[in-house]
């Protein structure tokens, strides 16, 4: 009969560095959010496979070093993945990059970027503004909105400060809102650049009638 865990992550973490079926439950409990991670980062699902076994096979090589006081086992787990898919990146002379369809798809109820993104065309001016973004602060969206962690979390895997992550967050947003609302204004003056001349027409049209008659 297969054991059964409950313990919370880290706890299971010190578990498992002398019980296999903890670091089975601990494959079982991040395999999906780790390779959604990772096929983000890598855009084909080959790729996000092959280095998601290789997230799992260095955590369990490593699984030694890992402190329960020091970063909580997602964090670690998600800092591991970071690194091997930047080192794919570099190795393979990649360009990187985030798939964004699920960061423009996403619902977060304190952003109201998306929610303001109604139509089509709305979300392709932000998927289009999220990938003029530096990598950087595609990832923090990512991890932000789609892995949906906290600020300190966020910090372990990238490697900075929390209070630097929550600056960087701040500015992203605010660049994407600056960008989108220049972006729509555009799109209005262009529309009635368009139109007027035609209005303009249509109501002389109508007068030439009422004149005539």
């Amino acid at each position: 009969m297969q054991a059964t865990y409950s313990e919370p992550d880290e706890l299971l973490a010190e578990r498992a560095k002398t019980d296999a079926a903890a670091f089975g439950e601990l494959y079982e409990r991040y395999l999906k959010r780790i390779y959604s991670y990772i096929y983000y980062r890598t855009g084909n699902s080959h790729d996000a496979e092959d280095l998601t076994e290789k997230t799992f096979f260095q955590a369990l090589s490593n699984l030694q070093r890992y402190r329960i006081q020091g970063a909580p086992f997602a964090a670690w787990l998600y800092r591991i993945a970071h690194n091997i898919v930047a080192n794919w990146h570099r190795d393979n002379g990649r360009h990187q990059s985030v798939q964004l369809d699920g960061l423009v798809e996403l619902k977060d109820p304190t952003d109201d970027l998306v929610a303001a993104a109604e139509t089509r065309e709305e979300k392709r001016e932000l998927r289009g503004a999220i990938a003029r973004l530096p990598i950087e602060r595609q990832e923090l969206l990512l991890l932000k909105f789609v892995e949906q962690m906290a600020n300190a979390e966020i910090a372990r895997v990238m490697g900075r400060t929390e209070g630097a992550v929550k600056a960087l967050l701040h500015r992203t947003l605010e660049s994407l809102r600056t960008e989108l609302t220049r972006s729509r204004e555009e799109v209005q003056e262009h529309i009635a650049r368009t139109t007027l001349p035609f209005g303009v027409t249509l109501h002389r049209r109508q007068d030439e009638a009422k004149s005539a008659g």
